[in-house]
Parts: C-alpha cells; sequence; structure tokens
C-alpha cells in the first residue's frame, strides 16, 4: 500500500471519528466485535483471523491476514427506555410514575480502519483504528428524580492499536499491541445530585459539556495450529489507565477516574473441510475492578469520592460462536450468536438509567464478496434481542421508593471495502 494511500485513509478515519458520536453498548458497553467479518461471525476469531482488525481481538492473528487494508462504518441504532413505578412522594411533589424515552438521539456511525503487513515470513505488523465501546442515552423529557433538564449520558472510546505478530514455531504465533487509548464523555440531568450534601464537588457533577480523558495499555494474544483442523488462541488486555474526566470529577468516584477495564478470552477454530469454519469464543470482562463503574448507586460516600456512589456493574462472561461458509471462491457467508451476562442487577437500575446495558442474546449475519485484484466488500448485521430489567427497591426511599426498570434492543449494520495483496 503506497504512503499516501495509507495517508488518506487515516484523514478518514479521523475525520469520521470527529463527526460522529459512537454508542456500542452491547456486552455490557464494549463492542460485540471488531471487524465486519468477527461482528458477522457473533465476535468470534481469537484462533482464526477475520481482517485488518485482527489486532483488536488477537494481534497473534496478524500473521494469516497478509498484506492488506480496509475501512469500515457501522450504523448503530439503540432503542432504550426507563419506567419508573411504585414512586410515592410526598403530596405537593409531581407523580414520576410512567415511562421515559431515551430516543431522543438513536442513530450513531461508528468508523473503523486497519492496515497489516507481513514483512518477513515470521514477522507481520498492523496498525488498527476502531471504537472500543461506548454508551448513549439522549432521554427527550427530564426524570423528576435526577434533575430538572434531559437526561442523558455520551461515552466515546478510540483505541488505535500498534501490533506486531511473531512466528516462534512451526505452528505457534505471539502478538503484542501497545494501546493508545483516547474517551470523551457528556452526562446532563442529574441536578438533583449538584449539592454539598451529594458530592465532592458540586459544579463538576452534571451539564458541563464534554469532559476528555487520554490513557493507554497493551494487549498480547496467542495462537497455534494443533493440527489442519483445530487452531486455539487466547489473548488478554490489560486495565487502560486513563486520565481522569476533570469535567466530572464530582460525579464518578476517585475525582472523576474512569479507566477502561481489562478482559481476557480464549477460544477455538475447528475447520471440518475447506470450506467451512466454525468458531467458539469465551470472554471475560472485568468491569468491577472500575470504582466509578462498580460502586454500589447505594454507597454512602459523597459522590466523586473513593467510595462514592457508582453504577453498580459487575465482572461478566461473554460467549461467542459462529461459522464461515465458503460459497464460492468469491462469496462467503457467515452467521453467529453472542450471549453476554448482564453487568446490572436488579437492585442497581437507578442511576443505570443513564446507562442501560440490559441485551443478553445477539443474532450476528455478514457475507463478504472478493472482486479482481485483491478487493473486498464485507457487510454484517447484527440484532441485539429485547430486553428488560426490573428493578427490586432500586429507588432509595428518601427519593419516594419504588422501581426504576430498563428496557433496550439494538441493530447494527457495518459495511467494510479493502484489499488484500493475499488471500486468507
Amino acid at each position: 500500500m503506497k504512503q499516501t494511500q495509507v495517508r488518506t485513509f487515516l484523514l478518514y478515519f479521523i475525520l469520521s471519528f470527529c463527526l460522529v458520536h459512537s454508542a456500542m453498548a452491547t456486552d455490557g458497553y464494549f463492542a460485540t466485535g471488531y471487524g465486519v467479518k468477527s461482528q458477522g461471525r457473533g465476535g468470534a476469531g481469537i484462533a482464526y483471523p477475520g481482517d485488518v482488525l485482527a489486532a483488536a481481538t488477537n494481534p497473534a492473528g496478524l500473521m494469516y491476514v497478509g498484506d492488506r487494508y480496509g475501512m469500515a462504518l457501522t450504523l448503530f441504532r439503540p432503542v432504550r427506555y426507563g419506567v419508573i413505578d411504585g414512586n410515592q412522594l410526598p403530596p405537593g411533589y409531581p407523580d414520576v410514575n410512567g415511562t421515559y424515552d431515551a430516543n431522543r438521539v438513536m442513530n450513531f456511525v461508528v468508523p473503523e480502519f486497519g492496515y497489516t503487513r507481513k514483512v518477513a515470513p515470521n514477522l507481520a505488523l498492523g496498525v488498527a483504528l476502531f471504537g472500543n465501546g461506548g454508551m448513549n442515552t439522549s432521554y427527550k423529557t427530564p426524570i423528576p428524580l435526577l434533575g430538572t433538564t434531559r437526561g442523558g449520558v455520551d461515552l466515546d472510546q478510540l483505541f488505535v492499536s500498534f501490533a506486531v505478530a511473531y512466528r516462534v514455531g512451526a505452528h505457534q504465533i505471539i502478538g503484542l499491541a501497545p494501546v493508545v487509548a483516547y474517551q470523551r464523555i457528556s452526562v446532563e440531568g442529574l441536578q438533583n445530585f449538584a449539592t454539598a450534601s451529594a458530592s465532592i464537588d458540586p459544579t463538576h457533577v452534571t451539564n458541563t459539556g464534554y469532559s476528555n480523558s487520554y490513557g493507554a495499555g497493551v494487549r498480547v494474544g496467542w495462537q497455534g495450529e494443533l493440527n489442519r483442523i483445530l487452531s486455539v488462541g487466547a489473548t488478554y488486555m490489560s486495565r487502560t489507565y486513563m486520565s481522569r474526566f476533570d469535567r466530572y470529577r464530582g460525579l464518578f468516584a476517585e475525582g472523576g477516574k474512569f479507566d477502561i477495564p481489562a478482559n481476557f478470552a480464549g477460544g477455538v477454530a475447528v475447520k471440518p473441510n475447506s470450506k467451512t469454519v466454525v468458531m467458539f469464543d469465551v470472554e471475560r470482562i472485568l468491569y468491577g475492578q472500575i470504582k466509578s463503574i462498580a460502586n454500589s448507586d447505594a454507597n454512602q460516600a459523597l459522590l466523586g469520592a473513593s467510595n462514592g456512589p457508582g453504577f453498580g456493574w459487575k465482572d461478566i462472561t461473554v460467549i461467542k460462536t459462529g461459522m464461515d461458509y465458503a460459497v464460492s471462491r468469491s462469496l462467503t457467508v457467515r452467521g453467529g450468536y453472542n450471549y453476554s451476562e448482564l453487568p446490572i442487577s436488579s437492585s442497581q437500575t437507578f442511576f443505570n438509567l443513564l446507562a442501560p446495558a440490559v441485551t443478553k442474546h445477539h443474532l450476528h449475519l455478514g457475507t463478504t464478496v472478493s472482486f479482481h485484484g485483491g478487493r473486498q466488500m464485507s457487510f454484517a448485521y447484527v440484532h441485539a434481542f429485547e430486553n428488560t430489567v426490573y428493578g427490586v427497591n432500586s429507588i432509595p426511599p428518601a427519593a419516594g421508593g419504588g422501581n426504576a426498570n430498563l428496557r433496550m434492543y439494538q441493530n447494527s449494520f457495518e459495511l467494510s471495502f479493502g484489499r488484500a495483496k493475499q488471500s486468507q
């Protein structure tokens, strides 16, 4: 790939990210997978690399991708609601029970870009730029229990991964991918908590615009071919240590600290014949290690304190399974299923009106069409089936008691274009 082409695609990606928002609340707030091919098969691919976004899943997979570049856009459309019932504020207060529509903004575009090159028989390099995940709610009306303006949160996360894969044996590959991360967040509609009795810094709780954060982490991976039929892989992504969200130091625990949690996964790929590959991955995401995410919303400390209230999220396990089938040399179809445990318990739904990550079951479909000269076009569709988490004594008695219930479903469509000098 020519240097001018690389610069063009990098400029495309950076401009795209500046112009769009991401909202990828699927496996918690992480994406179900990275790259169109991975998305078409349930997010699986730790033991079978798909495309130029292999570094985002398992950097060891770069060795099998070859000389390739590609770019993609995802249209993501989450539908989310919050419902309050059983609340009993004293006479003189408004009736807050009812359904709150969080879909003032519904459509989001998420860009991706990747480039890989095999520089020696035992060495491959790559770079990947992608949205790691995110969360968005944008209520059409205020939620009186929270504040006086329309409530919502907008969290975007961008990763830039610089990867290297090295063959250490005939069938063993290790990979290393340092990651530079950028994230931003905006929170609105929490005026009821912007007081000296609720926060260590009431002026930095809500409606302060976007706050930026920067940091770094590293992903390592391994992939091995046990025989011509079976491949295995494993990967670990460290905790990504981020600078604080200074504009929300009175809201998030540890004065605005909002690191990105570690995760680890393993997978297998089975090739029963020359046309079929079946994949199965298991991932563990450690949301519980980040205080601003994991602290209970019932904690008695002030917002922004080390033990201040959070979203009450816990670690989750994600199961990803999928299949590629080569219909012909120019057409591959794929499908998959992704199951995610819920990070939110029924007692923690009140604050999670802002972050209703409650989908569990995801259906994935995809296809790739190959053209002359190594050019490819891939498509993926993901549907997250509707799910509701019903609160149990989730609203504090001081706020009138009752429950907050969370409901969500999602659809996404992803399209990519790329070119390879050699087929996978």
